[in-house]
Parts: structure tokens; C-alpha cells; sequence
């Protein structure tokens, strides 16, 4: 099998399969009656491949012939590749693609022609291609997961396994709706650690209680030498609204749900060369008890930890930016900040603001410098709306 074919450009793709030739109407069920046909020749058509047929080969041909009458249309899709162009002959009783089938694709072939009475006559098929060569492969690990409830603040975000050369291809096997609608576009960037990653975010915040559906046909999808293997339909729910304001300044983090002041907390973030990264965080994940390695964050020398057990840890960056107990720091908080990066407070105060947040609730630092890069966690709420609208490969 030739794994390495390309498929045809977005021209040729974009030509719909479906082919109307002319015709009278008619019932249009499966297997009507055949009519006289062409003299005493009675009406015949035949689909290649075969209904359910599997490990079809992505070099071979999908062709529908006819005998006792001629081609009205054919269509030739997937959930993921979309339409593959073909060709009708002149006499109009053979239809072959032109275009290379998608692997791991699941197709389904309609075809309507007519006898020579004038009377339609349909077929349909559905066949399954052979999957391509895990080394040709890809997938995305997508967040959030099916069924959970997430803040106000998380894009749907998809990070590739391997790099994504036709962005477009992939981007137009996503799609994303909610209930209520928003206004919201995809964006391309890099992961922290260098993968291809997309995001899809509203141009504000999501509305508390918004229902959401990420649909993925990436089976079959040609990303430039690597092709998707995944169809997916995942649903999730936006949370109550909480947000919180840290002040480097006043050195107080201030938490309110559903835009009413809940409480202020003081606080102690990064010292100077330390700075606690400005602009919008977003909760990824939270856990009890934490060691923290300085050498996990580059940190060695005079500056160097090595802290045990740290307690009530609201994560923010992928990076190492948390929200913390910090009882080493008593007596800084709301006075200096002495972190070296990470938002420090008292254990009990650790302990409430643990218990308010979870993922995708929005933690937003101001008065400090260098914000959170956009890959760095979900920085998303960093980019203005046009520049975030540009980073579509569809626009």
C-alpha cells in the first residue's frame, strides 16, 4: 500500500462528489423495482468496493457502474477526509474516483441512477479502508475530558502527537459548539514542551452553566504525511464563575463567585528576578501535598529548595506557577513578597482558597511583568481577540 500518496489538493477535494445529471423524480428507496432498461437490457448497478468491506487499500479505485440506463449521482464521503472527488464518463454510466482514499476512514457510497423507463433506482454502500502504519499516524489528547465540569476560563484544548504540516485539514475536522452559542474561534500554538497544540476559546469568558461539545473527525485526516485516527463526540459543562486578582502590590489575592466579592486574602508572590508571571492563569489541576524540587525549575545555587510535603497546591502554569501554603513565609504575607515565582499564604488560608477553585477557573496576576506565555498552561486569555482570530489557519 502507498502510505506516502497524497491526496488531492483542496481544489480537487472541494469538487463535489455528487453528480446531477437531469432526470424525473421518484421514490429514491433502496432496490426499487428495475425498469425495461435500454431495449431488453435490464437495469444493473454494481459499487466497488462492496458493502462492508474492510482493509480496502488506499491506492485502489471506488467506481459505480450501471448497465440498462445511466448515473444520476454519486457521493463518496467520510466523517473525517469529507468528499472524495471522482469522475463520470461521457456516456454516463461509470463513475471512478480521482482522488486517494484516507486510511482508517470509514466511507459510505451513494449512488442514484435511472432505467430507461426514466424510473430512479439507488444503491448505497458503506466499506472501511486499512489503517496506515503507526509511524504514519497521529492523535490529539484533548482537554477538557468527556463529562467533567470545568471554570469559566478553559479553552477546549488538543495537543498533537506528531507535527501538524496541513493545520487547515485538521482544523476543519474540529469543530465546537454551545448552548448557550458564543463566539469563538481556534488558535494554533506550541505546547510547553514544543508539540502542535490548538485551542478553542469564546471571545470572553464562558457564561456559567454553558453546555459544550467538542466533535473531532480526525479519522482518515491527512496532516501532512501523518494521518488521524480518531472520532470523537465529548461533552462538558462550564461551572460557576470564580475568578480571582492577585495584586503584586497590595500583595493580596481577592477570590469572588459569579462577579460578587467573596474574600481577600493576603499574599506573598515572586521577589525580585522571582516575578510571578502577569496576566491570566488558569487552574490545570490541584493536589493536597507536593514536594518542590527547585532543580525541576532550573533553580540551583544560593536560591536552590527542596521542600517537602508542601500543602494545598492550585496549579497554574506548566511551568511551576502554583497557589500555595507557604508557612516558612509568616509574616510576609501582605507585606513583602519574598516567593521565588509561586503565589504563598498561610496554610488556613491555603486550605479555604483550595477548596473554592477547580480546573479552569481563571487566577489573574497584575502590577507584576513578563505574562504567562500562551503555551504555558492555558495563557490563551493573554492574546487580544483579533490576534487570537489570526491564529486560525482557516482565516
Amino acid at each position: 500500500m502507498n502510505w506516502m500518496r497524497r491526496r488531492s489538493t483542496a481544489a480537487g477535494i472541494a469538487v463535489a462528489a455528487a453528480l446531477v445529471l437531469g432526470g424525473c423524480t421518484g421514490t429514491g428507496k433502496a432496490d426499487d423495482k428495475p425498469g425495461a432498461g435500454r431495449g431488453d437490457e435490464p437495469f444493473a448497478m454494481t459499487l466497488t468496493p462492496d458493502e462492508g468491506a474492510r482493509d480496502v487499500a488506499v491506492a485502489g479505485k471506488v467506481s459505480v457502474r450501471v448497465k440498462g440506463g445511466r448515473l444520476a449521482a454519486v457521493e463518496v464521503s467520510a466523517p473525517g477526509p469529507g468528499k472524495l472527488a471522482g469522475r463520470l464518463n461521457t456516456e454516463g454510466t461509470a463513475w471512478t474516483s480521482t482522488a486517494a482514499l484516507a486510511p482508517g476512514a470509514t466511507y459510505t457510497m451513494k449512488a442514484r441512477g435511472m432505467d430507461g423507463e426514466g424510473a430512479q433506482q439507488t444503491r448505497s454502500a458503506t466499506f472501511t479502508t486499512a489503517a496506515a502504519p503507526k509511524s504514519r499516524t497521529f492523535f490529539g489528547e484533548y482537554f477538557p475530558d468527556k463529562g467533567t465540569t470545568v471554570g469559566v476560563a478553559h479553552p477546549v484544548a488538543i495537543t498533537f502527537s506528531k507535527p501538524v504540516r496541513d493545520k487547515a485539514a485538521v482544523e476543519r475536522a474540529l469543530s465546537v459548539t454551545a448552548v448557550p452559542a458564543v463566539e469563538g474561534s481556534w488558535s494554533w500554538l506550541k505546547s510547553w514542551d514544543g508539540r502542535d497544540r490548538i485551542d478553542y476559546r469564546p471571545q470572553t469568558y464562558w457564561k456559567a452553566g454553558t453546555r459544550v461539545r467538542l466533535t473531532m473527525h480526525l479519522a482518515g485526516v491527512d496532516a501532512g504525511g501523518v494521518y488521524g485516527t480518531q472520532e470523537r463526540v465529548v461533552d462538558f459543562r462550564i461551572g460557576q464563575a470564580v475568578t480571582s486578582t492577585v495584586d503584586v502590590k497590595r500583595k493580596t489575592l481577592t477570590l469572588a463567585r459569579n462577579g460578587k466579592t467573596v474574600r481577600t486574602l493576603p499574599v506573598s508572590s515572586g521577589k525580585k528576578g522571582f516575578e510571578t508571571w502577569n496576566g491570566t492563569m488558569v487552574v490545570l489541576g490541584k493536589t493536597p501535598s507536593l514536594r518542590m524540587n527547585s532543580r525541576t525549575v532550573g533553580i540551583f545555587g544560593a536560591e536552590a529548595y527542596n521542600l517537602g510535603a508542601v500543602k494545598w497546591d492550585v496549579q497554574l502554569t506548566t511551568s511551576g506557577t502554583f497557589v500555595h501554603a507557604a508557612p516558612w513565609n509568616a509574616g510576609k504575607f501582605g507585606r513583602v513578597n519574598g516567593s521565588h515565582g509561586c503565589i504563598g499564604m498561610s496554610t488556613a488560608d491555603a486550605a479555604w482558597f483550595y477548596r473554592q477553585v477547580g480546573v479552569g477557573d481563571p487566577v489573574t496576576v497584575v502590577h507584576s511583568r513578563d505574562t504567562a506565555a500562551v503555551g504555558n498552561g492555558y495563557g490563551d486569555w493573554n492574546v487580544d481577540w483579533e490576534s487570537w482570530k489570526a491564529g486560525s489557519a482557516l482565516r
